[in-house]
């Protein structure tokens, strides 16, 4: 038997197989791509120390976990989090597995989008969109990382695809219950998703205006060519009032759940107290809108958090793309040119997610608060379509120039197509695995410690359960506010913005901290207690203070670049891990 004879036996026994199963070839293959995504997410998902962002996050969901109480605090963002790490936390247990697993899980399983496109893209287009949105580096990184980004990403575009889809079917209106659950889900997740519902209206304009400029050029009256769309729209809706309706009330039901608070917080009783006694409900119900919109504003539109020079975040988001997202940015271009010229005319779906890709390039540089490499997932995401289609362009002409003999050209679609594998590849275990903590990869944020970090903090974890007494000192200007202070934040005597993410592991260890900031209040502490570790500043102790010599001395940066920060292990602990 020849091998093309066993390779035609392989594909007709897997075509038997798919036909038993109910299921295509297009998609066993995004599924393959799904089983490798969350393969990809999950591998030592919890071997990183927590980025301050994460560390913050976490603290708040180990509180409303030991409390009950939770309200919308729009400095961490939307809810979604909080509510879903509460529960898993209590499966799983507070760690930073945990607290990204929900995270990877939902990234992993978003390439099944995908197949919504079916109508739109070419089977090979829809395998490389779902490859491309599970493997792109950015996306990647950050979908091993507990922030709302990729979640809201996630949430929005899967909406969209769903929208799409059930204009493709007619308008099912199950297609368009689940596209607004999701929409709901993306404003839980992050407040950024409004962004998205702008870039699809301004996409919707653009496409209107595609389609003015072709009936000028057929010499059609432009004006009656408006005027008959916006008829068409109307009359869409008008025929779908009670679905729209219907839509509406799951959007609320759902960002009332989310963003209600619960317990007894500072802005009242919570959910539970509500459905207990319906008379708190129009409060709680007023809450969760239109408090959360009034809060939204305060902290985000009437502040001063994007007060800041335009081209330099501009700069480093073009930074971050080219490392995290080259080669899907250059397939995009080529995509969108392709598509644009084609004989029958530019592709709405390719049009609209290019379009929405550059806005978001433009756009989120003036968004956001910090240089943040994160954002960039929410122009990588949509550009996948038009790159996507530019991917598929050259596989096809591969394909043709083969079935034409022409083995040159052949030959050199198939080196583009291997150079774009071999660049995501490579970039994605470059920046995602061998180095994500350093300054030199373009995707760490600068708020994430060094590796160091988290194995000292396991160390205390793990013997803080047998110790009586203070378990952790903090000591130093640096790291001391008021050594007396109280407050909801542990430790309360700690500079939050500058000790963060430790509370997140001292909370989880149920460690108690305490803060001296002065070389006497050291030693008689030390004396007293027989902390499990002191934490100081590296310029605060340049050399050992004697009443550590009882301690095992680890550096670590507790931002990628910076914050020199030294960790005094008490022997006896630093011993029992075998010296971390």
């Amino acid at each position: 038997m020849t091998d093309s004879d066993g390779g035609g036996r392989l594909r007709v026994a897997g075509a038997r197989l798919c036909e038993r199963w109910g299921v295509d070839r297009i998609t066993l293959a995004v599924v393959a791509v799904v089983v490798a995504a969350f393969a990809a997410r999950f591998y030592r998902l919890g071997a990183r120390t927590a980025h301050f962002d994460e560390g913050r996050v976490a603290y708040w969901v180990l509180d409303y976990a030991a409390s009950g109480n939770v309200r919308y605090r729009p400095i961490i963002h939307g809810p979604f989090l909080q509510h879903v790490n509460e529960v898993v936390f209590g499966v799983l247990g507070p760690t930073d597995f945990a607290m990204r697993a929900v995270v990877a899980a939902v990234t992993a399983l978003f390439p099944l989008s995908a197949l919504l496109f079916r109508e739109r893209l070419r089977d090979t287009e829809i395998v490389a969109l779902a490859a491309f949105w599970a493997f792109t580096p950015v996306v990647l990184y950050y979908s091993r990382f507990m922030r709302g980004d990729p979640l809201v990403a996630a949430f929005m575009v899967t909406a969209f695809a769903l929208f799409v889809r059930a204009v493709d079917t007619g308008g099912r209106r199950g297609y368009f219950y689940a596209g607004v659950g999701f929409v709901a889900l993306g404003f839980t997740a992050k407040e950024n998703a409004l962004l998205y519902l702008l870039c699809w209206a301004g996409g919707a304009v653009l496409l209107l205006d595609h389609r003015l400029f072709r009936a000028a050029d057929r010499g059609e009256d432009w004006t009656a060519v408006a005027r008959t769309h916006c008829r068409r729209v109307l009359g869409t809706g008008w025929r779908h009032v009670d679905a729209l309706l219907i839509g509406a009330l799951g959007f609320l039901a759902v960002v009332v759940f989310f963003y209600a608070p619960r317990g007894e917080t500072a802005v009242g009783p919570g959910l539970g107290a509500a459905l207990s006694d319906p008379s708190l409900l129009p409060a709680v119900l007023r809450e969760a809108t239109v408090g959360s919109a009034g809060a939204l504003a305060d902290t985000w539109v009437n502040s001063p958090h994007q007060d800041h020079a335009y081209l330099p975040y501009l700069g480093h988001f073009l930074s971050t793309l080219r490392a995290g997202g080259f080669a899907v940015c250059i397939l995009a271009v080529a995509g969108f040119v392709a598509d644009r010229y084609r004989p029958d005319g530019p592709s709405d779906l390719v049009a609209v997610a290019f379009y929405w890709g550059v806005v978001s390039v433009l756009g989120y540089p003036i968004a956001t608060d910090i240089e943040a490499p994160w954002a960039t997932v929410h122009a990588v995401v949509p550009l996948a379509i038009p790159a996507a289609v530019g991917l598929g362009l050259f596989a096809r002409w591969g394909r043709e120039a083969l079935a034409d003999g022409d083995r040159v050209s052949a030959g050199l679609a198939a080196l583009v197509v291997f150079v774009v594998t071999a660049q995501v590849a490579a970039a994605g275990a470059e920046h995602v695995y061998l180095t994500d903590h350093r300054e030199s990869n373009q995707l760490v944020q600068y708020a994430q410690p060094a590796p160091g970090v988290q194995p000292v903090m396991r160390e205390v974890g793990g013997a803080a359960p047998n110790h009586a007494g203070t378990d952790v000192v903090l000591y130093g200007d640096y790291f001391v506010d008021d050594p007396g202070a109280t407050g909801p934040r542990r430790p309360a005597c700690s500079p939050w913005q500058q000790v963060l993410p430790l509370p997140w592991y001292l909370e989880r260890a149920d460690a108690t901290a305490s803060c001296v900031d002065s070389a006497d209040a050291l030693v008689r502490t030390v004396d007293r207690e027989r902390p499990l570790l002191v934490v100081a500043r590296a310029d605060d102790v340049s050399t050992r203070p004697a009443a550590l010599s009882g301690y095992e001395r680890r550096t670590a940066l507790l931002r990628d670049r910076d914050t020199r920060t030294r960790f005094f292990v008490r022997s006896d602990v630093a011993n029992a891990s075998g010296g971390g």
